[in-house]
């Protein structure tokens, strides 16, 4: 079958990878511009954003929606959350009623706080969508290391035309219907990673994280329950799965901006210059939404007064000892 995947960013990419493993799949992935498209083409057979991997010359490229998305079974979703709307009107002239969406790209739209789905819902009406998310750096997915993720869609469909093109492939799917708890711990996990590298920029070890990361399991599961989803998320791949790994690891950028910020402020400066680190675009969203709801969040409040308003990382500990 045809999988379209709009977005060359690295997880995009990771996935095209893991797909193409599948010989029974044809791939081709979106990208915004010529150059895009030359960087990838030259360094096919030594991709250095994912460690040196080869992108298999069955994976094709191309800057034309039309292209990319004619005849496509599958699309897959992987542009970064603030292009969302953006691409998906573009895409909309080439849509068909048959295709399959599944979104991969993780956080919350800044103006609006609206999740990716609702704003993927405005542009494209549609009954088969779905989200994945799950423990997965894409470096891992890339070097075929066993992944799993999950798929969270209310049509059945949707779950298993994904689970056939992930057939025989490194990653493992598990079926949700909770978008919203799917998607908000997909986000989520980033903020709790910035303030578990804080930690550790701070000279904390592994048990002071641990409970960092415990504390927070609750405040999510909370959220999970206030914004419609089911709590019992939280113990999902997309849950604690993504939030284990993502706040425990120097290869999230999440959790390496941390522990700049508690060390160096003008390194972590120039580290959000130079890196995508969605967390901190995600934390603005997720302190705008509480207090939209009028839900409180505690942990995200200080998080947010000591990313965005410099105030001291110590207080985490503070904040840890006297909940």
């Amino acid at each position: 079958m045809k999988i379209a995947i709009i977005g060359t960013g690295v997880f995009g990419i990771a996935n095209a990878v893991s797909l193409a493993q599948n010989k029974n799949n044809e791939i081709m992935m979106w990208t915004e511009s010529n150059d895009s498209f030359d960087r990838i083409e030259q360094n096919r057979d030594n991709f250095e954003p994912l460690g040196g991997i080869k992108i298999p010359k069955s994976v094709k490229i191309s800057s034309s929606y039309e292209e990319v998305l004619y005849g496509a079974k599958i699309v897959l979703i992987m542009t970064a959350a603030k292009f969302i709307d953006d691409v998906t009107k573009k895409m909309k002239p080439y849509i068909t009623k048959d295709m399959v969406f599944i979104i991969g790209s993780k956080g919350i739209e800044q103006n609006t706080c609206r999740f990716v789905h609702e704003v993927f819902k405005d542009n494209i009406k549609t009954k088969n969508l779905g989200v994945i998310s799950g423990p997965s750096f894409a470096i891992d997915i890339a070097n075929l290391e066993p992944t799993a993720l999950a798929c969270a869609t209310k049509n059945t469909k949707v779950f298993e035309t994904l689970k056939k093109a992930y057939t025989g492939t490194n990653i493992k799917l598990r079926k949700s219907k909770d978008l919203i708890g799917t998607e908000l711990s997909g986000s989520i996990k980033n903020v709790v990673a910035i303030a578990s590298g804080m930690l550790e920029g701070l000279g904390y070890k592994e048990s002071t994280r641990a409970f960092l990361i415990t504390e927070s399991l609750h405040d999510i599961k909370e959220l999970i329950y206030n914004l419609g989803g089911n709590k019992k998320s939280i113990l999902s791949y997309a849950g604690v799965g993504d939030l284990l790994l993502t706040a425990t690891s120097t290869k999230s950028r999440n959790y390496s901006y941390g522990m700049l910020l508690a060390q160096n402020k003008k390194k972590a400066a120039k580290f959000i210059e130079e890196n995508t680190v969605e967390g901190y675009y995600t934390l603005k969203s997720i302190y705008s939404l509480i207090k939209k709801k009028k839900v409180k969040m505690p942990l995200i409040d200080l998080i947010y007064k000591i990313v965005m308003n410099d105030e001291n990382p110590n207080k985490l500990i503070d904040f840890l000892m006297n909940k």
